[in-house]
């Protein structure tokens, strides 16, 4: 078992806080199975809200994929209250969003797309389902009557213990 955290590091402008919608939010990744390094070419999708039986009968994950390479069963958990806000506060900075309980795979690339909740500074609006496909999104608070927007966006993947 290994734990894995996904980082976030971005710039906020009136914006206090951004972060995953759960349970439902997506994440959406590329795996690389840890006994053959075969890498995915494409994204898989893991949610707290779903779950798939493990084919020994002896639980359930998050995510379950068979290496098509080397053909091992590999599981991902989202660890569950693992899910924190990137804050203003330590904006530029990477900061844990997430973290996985890897067994046997691990993600090596994130795509951030729909379903997060950016909070507008003090007396400002709340911003549901925003999309950070484009690596930025840009919006206009009614009530602080100004722009928002979160740009410069990074992600990385780091072990924890």
């Amino acid at each position: 078992m290994v734990k894995i955290a996904l980082q976030m590091k971005a710039q906020l402008e009136s914006i206090d806080a951004i972060y995953a919608s759960q349970p439902e939010f997506r994440y959406f990744m590329k795996m690389k199975c840890h006994s053959c390094n075969e890498e995915s070419d494409k994204w898989h999708d893991v949610s707290l809200s779903e779950t798939a039986a493990l084919k020994s009968g002896r639980g359930n994950c998050n995510f379950a994929l068979k290496c098509k390479f080397c053909g091992k069963e590999n599981q991902i958990d989202i660890l569950k209250k693992s899910d924190q806000k990137y804050v203003k506060e330590k904006e530029g900075s990477f900061q844990t969003i997430a973290e996985f309980d890897c067994r046997g795979m691990e993600p090596i690339a994130f795509s951030p797309r729909e379903g997060w909740i950016a909070e507008a500074r003090e007396g400002g609006q709340k911003f549901e389902d925003v999309d950070l496909s484009d690596g930025e999104w840009i919006d206009y608070d009614d009530r602080l009557k100004e722009s928002v927007r979160v740009y410069e966006l990074e992600f990385k993947f780091i072990k924890t213990k």
